[in-house]
Order: C-alpha cells, then structure tokens, then sequence
C-alpha cells in the first residue's frame, strides 16, 4: 500500500517557511536596531518579533494529531504570516510616516491576534467531546 505524502510535504514546507521567517525576521529586527546602544532593547525586540514564529513552529511540530482541517489552516497561516511580516520588516510593504519601531511591535501584535482567532475557528470546527 502505498502511503500519501502530501500532508508531509505540506508540513515539512511549512516548518522551513517558518523557520527561515522567523531568522529573515531576526535579521531584520536586528538590522533595524543595528544603531541603537541598548542591547536589552533589541533583544527584547528580537525576543517579540520571534514569538509568534516560535509558537506557529512549535504548533507544527505537534500538528500530526490534529484534524486535516486544523493542519490546513495551520500550514496557510504560517505562509501567510511568513510572507506579510517579511514584506513589512524588509520595507516593502510600509505605511508612510510610521516609526520603524511600530512595525517591529505591531507585526507581531498582529501575529498574535491571527494566531488567536486560528486557534478559535479550528476550536469550533473540531468535533466536541462527550465527556467533557
């Protein structure tokens, strides 16, 4: 029987846009603060910009018990905040007149807020349990 592995192919896709995202996204934060003369502020940056990167990786590695459903939208997710926050962080996508240090704290902000409301859509998707 030959086994599918397309849903690993998807997964092992994902993890790697994660992760370069989450190192592109280092870069740039540091990059960004390459002038400032606080190592604490940066790496508080740094530790802020990570996170929701680190908590969609961690998500993926767990993934394999989850509904197809929740895998999919999981794998959508990390693409497409992988890809925003990049073009947000490099200045291609930019809003004129906004301080760079707003991009660095809103992205994430954002991050968080999407990651919030995956977590509330597969949550209703998936079948309840009877016991509890």
């Amino acid at each position: 029987m030959k086994k599918n592995l397309t849903p690993n192919i998807f997964r092992i896709s994902s993890l790697a846009v994660g992760t370069l995202g989450a190192l592109c996204s280092l870069y740039f934060t540091i990059h960004a603060g390459r002038n400032n003369k606080s190592i604490l502020l940066i790496l508080l940056f740094a530790v802020w910009v990570l996170s929701p990167f680190v908590a969609l990786v961690a998500a993926n590695v767990v993934s394999n018990r989850w509904s197809i459903f929740a895998r999919k939208m999981l794998y959508g997710l990390m693409l497409v905040l992988t890809v925003l926050s990049l073009a947000y962080y490099s200045g291609f996508l930019s809003v004129a007149g906004t301080k760079t240090a707003f991009v660095f704290l809103i992205v994430p902000l954002i991050s968080w807020l999407l990651i919030a409301l995956f977590i509330l859509i597969t949550r209703s998707m998936s079948p309840r349990n009877k016991n509890g």
